[in-house]
């Protein structure tokens, strides 16, 4: 499926300049660092970037990232070289005001999906999706678009794209991925191929439009087409919302969360209780 408009030149901005007082220091939990910004002040970031020309990449580390981060010095350094990184996942808010460094919000990536969307069909930005589940016959990822311009009068998405299994290791493939990001020239690129290969992709993507932004998203091409459920409001606020996702796919997931994820949750308080202990003294 392919959608495009007008090129990037013959659209007007649409916004409105800001003033920006710069980033906060990032926040070090785990081996990695995390910028303290709420999801609003997520947007506002990318907004101010691409208003002054400049492209990024947004990682969302949960606990699952971080555990993956320990054991891999790559993932470790696509992290540092993101732009904007937001803790996606509960307790890494929790740990982080254990630690007396505490991060504002939590910045889930199924959120921001729907706050930049809501921010770019105000601004005439141009928004492509990147994944999903290849359902032949759901097409979750072109329902989903679908159903973000119905939800955002104005939205354009330039771009709904499902590549097969193997796709970024397929030179073919790659080159006609390539070919199609470079002619819908997008604003933003949703991303929901699942950690690290959504990072990989995005890196290797990035020069195909270097003035977009990327959002590493997950799920959240699936749950915006209603292919998959998120897990209700109030488990979202309590962080339990990894318990919902674990009861939803027992099989791929349940061994992940209990066996990686737990531990790596009680690590990170016993560490950030440690780092309140030690500047205290």
């Amino acid at each position: 499926m392919e959608r495009l408009g007008p090129s990037r030149a013959d659209r007007g901005s649409g916004a409105t300049p800001r003033l920006s007082s710069g980033p906060a220091k990032r926040v070090s939990l785990g081996g990695i660092a995390i910028d303290p910004v709420t999801e609003a002040g997520a947007v506002a970031r990318v907004l101010d970037a691409l208003e002054a020309g400049r492209g990024g990449q947004i990682v969302t580390p949960n606990v699952d990232i971080v555990a993956a981060a320990r054991r891999s010095r790559e993932l470790r350094a696509i992290i540092a070289a993101s732009d904007l990184v937001v803790a996606d996942g509960a307790p890494l808010v929790w740990a982080s005001k254990v630690a007396g460094t505490p991060l504002p919000a939590r910045v889930a990536g199924s959120d921001l999906v729907w706050s930049l969307s809501a921010a770019a069909a105000t601004r005439g930005l141009r928004v492509a999706l990147l994944g999903g589940t290849p359902d032949a016959a759901a097409r979750p990822t072109e329902r989903a678009a679908d159903l973000l311009e119905a939800r955002y009068p104005g939205l354009k998405v330039v771009g709904a794209w499902c590549p097969p299994m193997g796709f970024d290791k397929d030179e073919s493939q790659w080159r006609a991925l390539v070919e199609r990001v470079e002619s819908a020239a997008p604003d933003l690129v949703y991303v929901g191929l699942g950690f690290p290969k959504q990072e990989h992709v995005t890196v290797r993507l990035r020069s195909a439009a270097p003035a977009a932004w990327f959002l590493g998203c997950g799920a959240s091409i699936d749950f915006i087409a209603g292919y998959r459920r998120r897990a209700p409001k109030w488990m979202q606020r309590t962080g339990t919302e990894w318990v919902f996702r674990m009861l939803s796919e027992p099989r791929r997931l349940v061994r992940r969360y209990l066996k990686d994820d737990v531990p790596e949750a009680v690590r990170l308080l016993a560490e950030a209780y440690r780092e309140r202990r030690r500047n205290a003294g």
